[in-house]
């Protein structure tokens, strides 16, 4: 029988996308795969991608940079606001931009880095835990305080120190930090702040959280 999700998708709207690996294994074990899960999700998310990611980068560069050189940030079909990747799971923020691109973007997401580590490890079967989890944001106040959530996931998950969150590779902290977009748009969380330090102590401040996690307790689903 088929799920069905009770989330509806609509433009112009964040959400909090999350999924694990089946069975809680790990789906990251190595840099290169945190750094080909990253560069599928920073493919995928224009909307008029003709061309599997796989295919794509066997093309030559001149070729790649053709089939790019006409696209921009006009044919995104989400905004990744932030996120991070662990070893058993990863977190997105996510706005929708046009019509169905949230799950599209995971599911040729998932597809595509589940074939590449299927390939890698000499596995078969599924990767990821079913179908993917998300929740609707609905405040300003629930945005940012999800994004302090996502980006301290590794600290209070006992991957790295409070001394090294800034130096984690695989999350969109450090772009918050430069004040620079990469993979996503800081600027979005960054505006409701005086500057990237206002918004470095309220991360970093409150790793503990206390109160701050119940007012995002039903964001925060345990994953």
């Amino acid at each position: 029988m088929a799920t069905i999700r009770s989330v509806k998708f609509v433009n112009g709207y964040y959400y909090h996308v999350f999924n694990r690996g089946v069975e809680r294994r790990s789906i990251f074990t190595s840099k290169n795969e945190y750094s080909r899960f990253i560069k599928t999700c920073m493919y995928y998310r224009f909307h008029s991608i003709g061309v599997r990611f796989s295919h794509f980068l066997d093309l030559s560069e001149r070729k790649q940079y053709e089939a790019l050189k006409n696209l921009d940030s006009r044919d995104w079909g989400i905004t990744i606001i932030c996120y991070c990747l662990m070893p058993n799971h990863f977190h997105f923020i996510l706005k929708q931009e046009k019509d169905g691109q949230i799950s599209k973007f995971i599911s040729k997401v998932s597809n595509s880095y589940s074939k590449y580590f299927n390939l890698r490890h000499n596995r078969i079967g599924p990767l990821f835990q079913g179908i993917f989890k998300a929740v609707i944001v609905e405040s300003d106040e629930q945005l940012v305080h999800l994004s302090r959530y996502i980006h301290i996931n590794p600290v209070t998950s006992a991957v790295i120190s409070q001394n090294d969150l800034g130096r984690y590779s695989w999350s969109s902290y450090k772009e918050y930090l430069s004040g620079k977009s990469y993979v996503c748009e800081p600027d979005i969380i960054l505006k409701q702040f005086k500057s990237i330090y206002s918004y470095a102590n309220f991360v970093t401040d409150r790793i503990a959280y206390g109160k701050e996690l119940e007012k995002i307790k039903h964001l925060a689903l345990e994953v």
